[in-house]
């Protein structure tokens, strides 16, 4: 019972603690004005024409860290704030999403394979639960394929984790590359960006807590 506590809290803690450290820490840089007097969108412009994705389009979307790169119609999403605002925090994940263009134009490999992955992932996920709770009460072979189609989603949960640490290297270095951040700022963009990816550690880290208590459940039923 303890140790089930125990996992119970970890799952809840881990992608709360994560959430609140991205939010603190957006709250705060969007409000720190960028030294170049940007703003998201202007970023993203500058960057994408730099590396010669003039085709790829910047637009804005709606809520808040909605933020996103779309690679099937080629378009760099802003939210409103990252938008029209000049500050540290928008730079910083406008930058990211461009990252997310030029892996896509250079066909970066794990950008590639999470693309591959996305329908499998998503009927994985979805399936899975219908599987592993008729697999608890009638059937070991039912758990069993809706453990391995859990699997997939926690790959893929995996895979993303290259994907954004790379884009946030990628406009590290565009940002500093194009002159738009000097001085401090890099501190503070980094900041923004760790803040960021520790989402994803954060959600691959309760996939994988949850898989591991799907295979010690389906291991215990087959010593019962």
């Amino acid at each position: 019972m303890g140790q089930y506590l125990i996992y119970l809290a970890l799952i809840i803690i881990i992608p709360i603690w994560a959430q609140m450290r991205v939010k603190k820490t957006y709250k705060r840089y969007s409000k720190v004005r960028n030294e170049s007097n940007m703003t998201g969108a202007e970023v993203a412009r500058k960057i994408l024409d730099d590396n010669g994705l003039s085709n790829v389009q910047v637009e804005e979307v709606k809520g808040m860290l909605s933020d996103h790169y779309d690679p099937r119609s080629k378009v760099v999403r802003l939210s409103s704030g990252n938008y029209h605002e000049p500050s540290a925090a928008a730079q910083a994940v406008a930058a990211h999403e461009v990252g997310h263009a030029i892996q896509d134009a250079e066909a970066y490999a794990f950008l590639r394979f999470r693309h591959a992955l996305v329908p499998v992932a998503s009927f994985g996920s979805n399936a899975s639960i219908f599987l592993i709770i008729a697999g608890a009460f009638f059937s070991q072979v039912l758990l069993g394929v809706g453990i391995a189609f859990f699997a997939l989603a926690v790959l893929f949960q995996f895979v993303t984790l290259p994907v954004e640490f790379n884009a946030s290297s990628r406009a590290m270095n565009q940002l500093v590359s194009t002159g738009i951040i000097r001085n401090n700022e890099e501190r503070q963009t980094k900041k923004v960006l760790n803040a960021a990816a520790w989402t994803y550690v954060a959600s691959a880290l309760v996939a994988l807590l949850e898989l591991v208590r799907l295979v010690l459940l389906f291991t215990g039923m087959n010593e019962d």
